[in-house]
């Protein structure tokens, strides 16, 4: 056992002596194997980041809602002609929904959304997302009301001239003035902040800090019903413990009786689940992974390469020196070991040093980017340290059996 370790550490010695003697060479192998490590733990940690602020974002939501309209939220075999023929969802279609359907914890009808100044005497926000909506959004939406209240249910039925903002929306249009009370101006027309949302953060999607919410009657009383071309939606949210398959069977056979559908013909609507919107982030995520793993593979192909290359010429220049070590009694595993170890710590050190950039670079991505957190993960890390010994590995194994197995009088000749 002493033997073998003794045999370890003169190849160690020999192996960093090689590298300190052929600085511009080890820098150059380490610069190689740095670049493909950071690229992949930098792809790596990029996605996971992008999938768990997703995630995050869409953790208040439940999987099973379902979103009732005419358009599909995911790819669809009815053609793009026959989509645009079907019927727009409108608030008769959601009173139906309410009255009719069973096992529904939250329901809620939407118009969607356009752009609007909103105006408090002499101050204005401008590109405001205002979103007529039913008070069921509440039960269904990740938001909280930190200031006021939400509107009623009988001030959503009844249209009333009220208005929900979002936390960034408040605080532009108010600054340090509490805004529960004060009348401002949208849609030409006043309104009355009855709530000031709790700050959401920053989102990937549209976050509900940079919205505003009113009863969607509010905004049918002047726009013809909603009829005239705006799209709408209805949000529902099936209650715990129900059979998600058979409760949608029902609601598409009910919906159908109502739009007077036939035996046979298809549906002129779509039933959007969450849980496939978020299966389809998984594929997009996946797909993802699989691009950066591919790119960085040729950087890491091409560091690999480039060690096996410089560890090449290291057993050409030191040919003699092995044929000298042979002659003295030197093992054909001591040679070896001294070329691997030289080839591996090589690929260490570049794994390191692209670990350490990689964190640095994850450090100041979160800095710049506020609310949006760039993950470093514990298995991203380990992965990228036994992707650079592996490499390493496989990078010095061939020159340092082929320098082991070099014969001591050819060595020394050929070296002269």
């Amino acid at each position: 056992m002493l033997v073998y370790l003794r045999l370890f550490k003169e190849s160690f010695s020999f192996a960093l002596n090689a590298l300190r003697n052929n600085k511009l060479r080890t820098f150059l192998s380490l610069l190689g194997i740095t670049i493909g490590i950071f690229s992949i733990i930098a792809v790596l940690a990029a996605v996971d980041s992008l999938d768990r602020n997703i995630k995050e974002n869409l953790s208040g939501l439940d999987k099973n809602t379902m979103y009732l309209t005419k358009y599909s939220f995911g790819p669809t075999e009815v053609p793009r002609w026959q989509r645009d023929n079907f019927p727009q969802t409108e608030h008769d279609d959601f009173e139906f929904i309410e009255r009719n359907v069973p096992d529904i914890e939250a329901i809620a009808y939407v118009m969607f959304g356009a752009s609007e100044s909103l105006k408090y005497q002499g101050e204005s926000v401008s590109g405001v997302e205002v979103t007529p909506v039913s008070n069921g959004i509440y039960e269904i939406e990740d938001f909280k009301v930190e200031n006021g209240r939400f509107y009623t249910e009988s001030e959503s039925y009844s249209g009333a001239p009220v208005i929900v903002l979002g936390y960034s929306v408040a605080e532009n249009l108010f600054g340090n003035l509490n805004p529960i009370g004060k009348q401002i101006r949208v849609y030409g027309r006043k309104l009355t902040v009855i709530g000031v949302l709790k700050k959401f953060g920053s989102s990937i999607f549209d976050s509900p800090d940079d919205k505003a919410y009113v009863p969607a009657n509010f905004v049918r009383r002047f726009n013809n019903g909603g009829a005239n071309g705006v799209p709408g939606a209805i949000i529902i949210k099936p209650k715990k413990n129900v059979d998600i398959g058979a409760f949608e069977q029902v609601l598409k056979q009910k919906y159908r009786v109502y739009r007077g559908l036939k035996a046979g013909e298809p549906d002129n609507f779509f039933v959007n689940k969450m849980s496939g919107f978020t299966d389809a982030i998984d594929g997009i995520i996946g797909t993802l992974n699989l691009i950066g793993w591919i790119i960085s593979g040729f950087s890491l192909l091409v560091g690999g390469f480039g060690i096996a290359n410089i560890m090449f010429v290291s057993v050409k220049e030191r040919t003699n020196l092995i044929g000298i070590q042979k002659s003295l009694g030197a093992k054909n595993r001591f040679i070896l070991f001294q070329f691997l170890f030289e080839a591996i710590i090589l690929s260490v050190l570049g794994g390191i040093i692209g670990i350490i950039l990689v964190w640095i670079v994850s450090l100041i991505a979160s800095i710049m980017s506020g609310d949006f957190e760039f993950i470093l993960s514990f298995y991203n890390v380990f992965l990228g340290f036994a992707l650079s010994t592996f490499i390493g590995l496989i990078s010095g194994v061939i020159p340092a059996i082929s320098a082991s197995k070099l014969d001591p009088v050819e060595a020394i000749r050929t070296g002269m």
